[in-house]
């Protein structure tokens, strides 16, 4: 099991952190929503549950709640810039189909 960052990922989380002053690392899940079924949610950490699944990838701590990780299991997280727009893009491989709009997919 595992989730990953590539460089340029960690090197944006990295940044945001040291700007923050404060945080463990981010946070990776799932809720339900949109016409596809899931939705990403990343958030900072400033406080660890212990219940979170806990990755290091980078140099930059990923922290994962159990109900999601069957779902983004082997997710590698980028940051890309496509002309004006910026953001992270999930790369899950266990995705078998994605909403027209991109806001949800499916497993």
């Amino acid at each position: 099991m595992s989730i990953s960052l590539t460089e340029a990922a960690a090197q944006h989380v990295a940044r945001f952190l040291e700007k923050r002053g404060k945080g463990e690392g981010i946070r990776l899940g799932v809720r339900t929503t949109g016409c596809s079924g899931l939705a990403y949610k990343l958030e900072f950490v400033d406080q660890v549950a212990h219940e979170d699944l806990r990755f290091e990838s980078r140099g930059v701590r990923v922290f994962v709640d159990p109900k999601s990780l069957p779902y983004i299991d082997g997710t590698e997280l980028d940051f890309a810039r496509e002309g004006l727009n910026e953001g992270f893009k999930f790369n899950n491989p266990n995705v078998k189909s994605e909403c027209g709009c991109g806001e949800s997919f499916q497993v």
